[in-house]
This record gives C-alpha cells, sequence and structure tokens, in this order.
C-alpha cells in the first residue's frame, strides 16, 4: 500500500507542473483578457437562460439548460468543497484558499469558452446521436488530423472521471459518525467489512441510475443538487454568522498565508499556489473538460447560451460553497489537527460550531452531494468510450465504473486523491489546448448572438 501511495503522488507531482499551472490560469486569465470580461458582463441574461426563459424543447440536445448545470454541478459540489477544501488547507495551508478563489474567477472566463464550444462542435456518435464535450470540438473544430489528442483527452476522463475519491470519503465520514459511535465497528475487520459492503451499496446504486443515461442523471440531480446546497449553505450561514467577529482575521490570513507559504506540512509559497489551483480544479473542473460533457448534452441551438449557463459554475460551486466551508474549517482551527484529515476535518468543524447536530447535517448533505457526484462521472466516463470504440458498446464503461467504486471504499485518502489529480491534470491538456486554438470561434459566435435580436429583450451588446 506505501508503494501503492508513493507511484500515485509521483504521478500527481509530474501532471501538476509549473507547465500545467500556466496552462491553466495563464489561459483563463487569457479568456477574461480576450473576452473583454464578457461573462461578467452578462450574468443577468445567463441567469435568464438558466431559469428556462429560452427554452425551446425542438432545440438539439437532450436535457434543458437547468439540467445540465444541475448535473455538472452534482459532478463539481461534492466532496470537492467539503473534504477537498480541507485537505487543501491541511497541505498548503489556509493561503491555498486564495489560489482556489483566484483560479475560481478565471474559471468563470474558461467555463464560458469551453463549454460553447461544446454546443457549437457538437457530432453525432456511432449510434447518431448529437454528443458534445472537448473530443467532439478537438476532431469538428480543429480536424480530423487532431484526433489523437481528442481520444488521448478520452483516455484520460475514463479513469478521471472514476468517483473513487467520492467514494472514499463518503465511507469515511459514515465510517467515523454512525458506523463507530453505533458500536458496529469493534475491530479492524469489522472497518473493512463495512467498506466493502458500503461500496457494493453504492456501486448497486450507481449501477442502476445509469442504466437512464443522462436524462434520468439530470432529472434526479436537478431534484437533489438545489436542496443540498440550500441546506449546505444555510448551516453555513448559521455558523459564519455565530462567527462573524472572526472573519476579517481569517481573509487576512488567507492573504498573508497565500505569499508567505506556512502551511501545515511545511509547503512553500510554490506548494500553496499548486494546492491550491488543484483543489480549485478538482471542485470546479474549470478547463478539465468534464464539464463540458455534461453541459454539452443540454437542448439549445444557441452555443453562447450554454457557456453563460456553464460559467454559473465556478461562482456557485467554489466562490460560495467552498468559500464557506474553508471559513468555517479556518475559524473551529479543526485545520491544525494533524491526526484527521479530509472529510473528518470538515465534520470536526460543524460538529464544534453546531454541537450535537453539526455532523448529522453535514452527513447528510455529503451523501447526497457524493451520490449524484458518482451519478455524473459515470456519465462522463460513458461517454468517453463511447467516443473511443463506438457507442453502441459504451455501456461496457459500467462494470468499470461500479469496480471503481467498489475499490475506493477500500483505499487510502491519499492514493486516490493523488491518482484522480494526475488525471485530471493530464485532462487539462487536450482540453485548454483546443480551446485557446479554438478561441476565435466562440468570440465571433459571441458577437453574433448578442447582435442577433433572439438573444436578449435588450440585444446587450458584446465587445
Amino acid at each position: 500500500m506505501d508503494r501503492l501511495a508513493e507511484i500515485t503522488s509521483s504521478f500527481a507531482v509530474f501532471a501538476w507542473g509549473p507547465w500545467l499551472l500556466v496552462l491553466l490560469l495563464g489561459g483563463g486569465c487569457y479568456f477574461f483578457a480576450y473576452s473583454r470580461m464578457l461573462p461578467f458582463r452578462h450574468l443577468l441574461h445567463a441567469v435568464q437562460v438558466l431559469l428556462g426563459r429560452y427554452d425551446d424543447p425542438n432545440d438539439t440536445g437532450q436535457i434543458p439548460h437547468f439540467q445540465a448545470l444541475s448535473s455538472a454541478l452534482a459532478g463539481t459540489i461534492g466532496m470537492g468543497n467539503i473534504a477537498g477544501v480541507a485537505v487543501a488547507i491541511q497541505t498548503g495551508g489556509p493561503g491555498a484558499v486564495l489560489w482556489m478563489w483566484v483560479c475560481a474567477i478565471t474559471g468563470i472566463a474558461t467555463k464560458f469558452f469551453t463549454c460553447t464550444l461544446a454546443i457549437q462542435f457538437r457530432g453525432p456518435d456511432s449510434r447518431g446521436v448529437i454528443q458534445g464535450g472537448p473530443m467532439y470540438a478537438i476532431e469538428n473544430g480543429l480536424g480530423h488530423s487532431w484526433k489523437l489528442l481528442a481520444m488521448f483527452f478520452s483516455v484520460c476522463a475514463l479513469f478521471g472521471t472514476l468517483p473513487m475519491f467520492q467514494v472514499n470519503q463518503l465511507v469515511q465520514i459514515l465510517r467515523d459518525t454512525v458506523a463507530s459511535p453505533l458500536g458496529w465497528i469493534s475491530v479492524p475487520g469489522d472497518a473493512w467489512r463495512f467498506n466493502l459492503a458500503l461500496g457494493l451499496t453504492v456501486a448497486a446504486t450507481a449501477g442502476w441510475t445509469l442504466l437512464g443515461g443522462i436524462r434520468r442523471i439530470g432529472l434526479v440531480a436537478s431534484r437533489l443538487v438545489p436542496a443540498m446546497v440550500v441546506l449546505y449553505l444555510g448551516s453555513a450561514l448559521a455558523i459564519l454568522l455565530v462567527q462573524i467577529e472572526s472573519i476579517p482575521s481569517l481573509l487576512k490570513m488567507i492573504v498573508s498565508d497565500a505569499f508567505s507559504g506556512s502551511a501545515v506540512a511545511g509547503g512553500a509559497i510554490g506548494t500553496v499556489i499548486v494546492t491550491g489551483v488543484r483543489r480549485a480544479a478538482f471542485s470546479n473542473e474549470a478547463g478539465i473538460g468534464s464539464e463540458a460533457l455534461a453541459h454539452g448534452a443540454a437542448k439549445t441551438n444557441e452555443p453562447v447560451r450554454e457557456g453563460l449557463v456553464a460559467m454559473l459554475g465556478p461562482i456557485i460551486d467554489t466562490l460560495i460553497v467552498c468559500s464557506s466551508t474553508a471559513l468555517i474549517i479556518l475559524s473551529t482551527g479543526t485545520w491544525e489537527d494533524t491526526s484527521s484529515s479530509g472529510v473528518t476535518v470538515t465534520a470536526a468543524a460543524f460538529e464544534q460550531a453546531l454541537p450535537g447536530i453539526g455532523t448529522y447535517i453535514l452527513v447528510l448533505c455529503v451523501v447526497i452531494f457524493a451520490i449524484t457526484t458518482v451519478l455524473s462521472c459515470g456519465y462522463y466516463g460513458e461517454k468517453s468510450l463511447g467516443y473511443l470504440i463506438g457507442a453502441e458498446r459504451q455501456h461496457l464503461y459500467k462494470y468499470i465504473y461500479v469496480t471503481a467504486i467498489v475499490v475506493g471504499s477500500m483505499t487510502s485518502l491519499t492514493a486516490v486523491l493523488d491518482f484522480i489529480d494526475g488525471m485530471y491534470g493530464f485532462m487539462a491538456i487536450p482540453t485548454m489546448t483546443s480551446s485557446l486554438l479554438l478561441s476565435p470561434h466562440v468570440m465571433r459566435e459571441a458577437r453574433r448572438y448578442f447582435h442577433s435580436t433572439g438573444s436578449n429583450d435588450r440585444k446587450p451588446s458584446c465587445c
């Protein structure tokens, strides 16, 4: 097991070298400047599109805008916001949170470009069903000669979207907060059996839901995700109101530590930046490409509309949900307990802030967030396998997926997280490269859209 942890750690460090930070952050800054802050100037219009004002049941696609965003958020809001933030703070110190914010702000522009392209260059799979995502954008936008890059993304997405981290942390919090207090785990063998039983249960649930495809996933996500976000943020707000006097000092600590690098793990500034960007990418997936797979299924004939809806993701996911988690962890000081890790740190913070009920509120949120994330990520991998070997055989991915769920429930947190991080890093290469090369197409489409009579009742100017 120690050898496995060493291998996955080296893999993640290699994937998240300085070049990838330049690609993600530099690319996001480029999109930000090249668009002349276009996404930020049309936030209201984005909300109108999200709420269905421009929905047309006759448009191409499989699910409405709201379900597309819910499916994408189901894949991002979850363990990355709850356990991932704790990992970021313990590994990179409080300053890692600032770099998560920086990545989220640039990620708004990145998502606008990547998800506009996901609709703009959609194409049929081997069964003739219209699909969208980075692999289709690469092949249809850059040409068939770039197909190897599209295939590289699909191979990485097969493994990068596996739900091992989500299941791992789900098992951990239920084991620590439910099974152990109830006396279900009294000897080491009990923990192993509990992990396996829960892994098998989640695998069976995920397998059943995946049979319904993106429509069933979108329907489930659109029901569960908004409710859980409201519950989680409501609880977080209650905690932060009690701690409101300490928030200014916490913000000051985040900013100062971002440039001092005084992490718990003894990291330097480089470690803080890398940790913040890695956790932000895992949280909101901007530039990774998985988010474009969900938004590529949206029912719309206007690519810019889905780009606008998609850009709301980092705002909700990182700037709101992750920030709430970070401030709770920092205000309670649970991040300084090196004997705990991941979701256990966040659970301890909730219990300390809301004695008697905090743990159970978090457990409920974790269960729902983890399950919805598992469902969304299964769709991503299935689409990727369909691109590689044909849509008529993509159902084979379900066997890989349910197996990975069981493996994730039995493996260490560090090994699982490093493996997924490494694959996320490699997924960003084709996604960002193709998006940068195709960015002029997005801007031409944006100018056409915002100057057309049907884009908005007020016909907003573009750039």
